[in-house]
């Protein structure tokens, strides 16, 4: 069995990441979402290691101290971070770990593990990334700037990635992320195993 890989998967608030990946990870056996560790405290119907792993304080910062996050952030007095055991041992048993996480954690990931595979996923255009959000009506229109203000910087980093896949529609999208999935499988490096004598 052979191990498996590393994907890391940014985009803007907005983009229809959440949509498309939750597509892609139905009915897959192979593939592990990785689920991240926060000190904010659980909000109402949040399950423990489903939406977060929650972890107090002194806690998160000892695994800090050890070196057993892939990346972490403080965020509005709270921090978030991904627990590298989960995806180790997802990974020992030949799934691929799916890694939803902002360009700033992704560069952190990419520092410790280089052959993570990075996938940008980006709107159709500018216009439409600004009617998603103010579509969703959960934003203030200042929050939207602000929202979109980010999205300009993080564009920024997309042709630092491996991938850019564009959300025009989520089957489109699914479809794309599915095949990237599908070929970094096809390297030589994993598969000169099998013509071997």
């Amino acid at each position: 069995m052979s191990r498996g890989k590393t994907f890391i998967i940014s985009g803007p608030s907005g983009v229809g990441k959440s949509t498309v990946l939750r597509e892609v990870l139905r009915d897959r056996e192979d593939l592990y979402f990785s689920v991240s560790a926060t000190t904010r405290p659980p909000r109402a119907g949040e399950i423990d290691g489903v939406h977060y792993h929650f972890i107090d304080m002194p806690r998160f910062r000892q695994l800090i101290a050890e070196d057993e996050f892939l990346e972490y952030a403080e965020f509005v007095d709270n921090f978030y971070g991904t627990p590298k055991r989960f995806v180790d041992e997802a990974m020992a048993e030949g799934k691929d770990a799916i890694l939803d996480i902002e360009v700033q954690g992704a560069a952190q990931v990419h520092a410790k593990r280089p052959d993570a595979v990075r996938i940008f996923v980006a709107p159709p255009s500018w216009e439409e990334l600004e009617r998603r959000l103010t579509s969703r009506g959960t934003d203030t229109p200042e929050k939207i700037q602000k929202r979109l203000a980010r999205a300009k910087i993080e564009f920024r980093s997309a042709e630092t990635y491996d991938y850019i896949v564009i959300n025009d529609t989520v089957e489109s999208a699914v479809r794309e992320i599915n095949a990237i999935l599908l070929a970094e499988h096809c390297r030589p490096g994993e598969r000169m195993e099998l013509l071997k004598d």
